[in-house]
């Protein structure tokens, strides 16, 4: 979170967080391109040869008022890959709500844990609190044949507690209710910090 007083706004950071290849930036392209063109900003993406996100996707969405200032939500993508950690911590400095975003196919399963535990590691790094700190969590790919049941999702990421949303990201399901929750939860956990 971060105040710009001069201007009455209220930065907020998203970050969607996830293994490769899970969704991440198909979601934030879903997100610009169906927002207004007035309430966003452009949407910056960073890309390898091979077509995946290097560094992050940034996209700049505003909304009403929170204390009287006007909160600015900045989305961010991680890349998935595990040799990018040093890039995943750095993006992740800062943020203040996070969507990690599982890929449903069986096989993958591996690489949501490995990434979901990272993340984990990062945010206690940096000091947040697990247990307050407001992570969303979307089940992506849900629309392809092979997708697991969301209860084995459920309980191998062990994710008790925690909001979740079905998604196909690609279509556009889920996608937009997913951030409403992020945002909601974003701004809740701001308005006990101000």
């Amino acid at each position: 979170m971060f105040i710009n007083w001069g201007l009455g706004e209220l930065n907020l950071k998203i970050v969607y967080y996830g293994p490769a290849l899970s969704g991440k930036t198909t979601n934030l392209q879903f997100i610009h391109a169906r927002t207004p063109p007035n309430l966003r900003g452009r949407l910056i993406s960073l890309k390898t040869q091979q077509e995946r996100t290097l560094f992050f996707d940034f996209l700049q969405l505003e909304i009403g008022k929170v204390n009287n200032l006007k909160p600015k939500f900045k989305l961010y993508t991680v890349p998935g890959q595990t040799y990018y950690a040093a890039s995943r911590r750095l993006i992740l400095q800062g943020t203040d709500g996070i969507v990690f975003v599982a890929d449903s196919q069986a096989g993958r399963m591996a690489e949501n844990q490995e990434s979901w535990y990272t993340m984990e590691q990062h945010l206690i790094e940096q000091g947040h609190n697990l247990a307050t700190f407001p992570i969303i969590v979307q089940f992506n790919k849900r629309d392809l044949p092979h997708a697991l049941p969301l209860s084995d999702m459920r309980n191998q990421l062990d994710v008790t507690g925690r909001t979740c949303f079905e998604a196909a990201a690609a279509k556009g399901a889920g996608v937009f209710d997913t951030l409403k929750a992020t945002m909601n939860a974003v701004v809740a956990q701001v308005r006990k910090q101000m």
